[in-house]
């Protein structure tokens, strides 16, 4: 949800430059046996987040982020699963994890909302 924040704020380019730079972390940090699946799941999923937040923003706001947190999440999952360990058999627990703390986010971007709105800010 933060890529779709920064999208919001700052606009697409700084959303993609975000998720080159949070792809060259991703690769810089995780143990070499995972950089491949961890940069590659990380590029994707969020490159399916930027796809389907970009045309639902204008129809809501905390619809467009949940909807393409799952979308991403579900991708991130299926990718690195499938190229860190050659399987998907964790998918459900990691999908149940991941959804959750998308849940967890969904009041502080209520109040963002509305804060928005209140100040008469518009998205980028």
């Amino acid at each position: 949800m933060l890529r779709d924040l920064v999208q919001r704020r700052l606009g697409i380019i700084w959303a993609v430059a975000a998720i080159a730079i949070g792809a060259l972390l991703s690769a810089s940090f995780a143990p070499p046996a995972l950089v491949v699946a961890s940069t590659v799941a990380f590029l994707l999923s969020e490159i399916a987040d930027l796809a389907v937040y970009t045309p639902l923003q204008r129809r809501g706001f905390i619809r467009a982020a949940v909807a393409s947190s799952i979308v991403g999440l579900v991708i991130d999952s299926i990718v690195f699963l499938g190229l860190a360990f050659g399987s998907v058999e964790f998918l459900a627990g990691q999908v149940v994890g991941k959804a959750w703390m998308v849940l967890v986010t969904l009041p502080f971007l209520a109040l963002l909302r509305a804060r928005d709105r209140r100040l008469g800010l518009m998205p980028a």
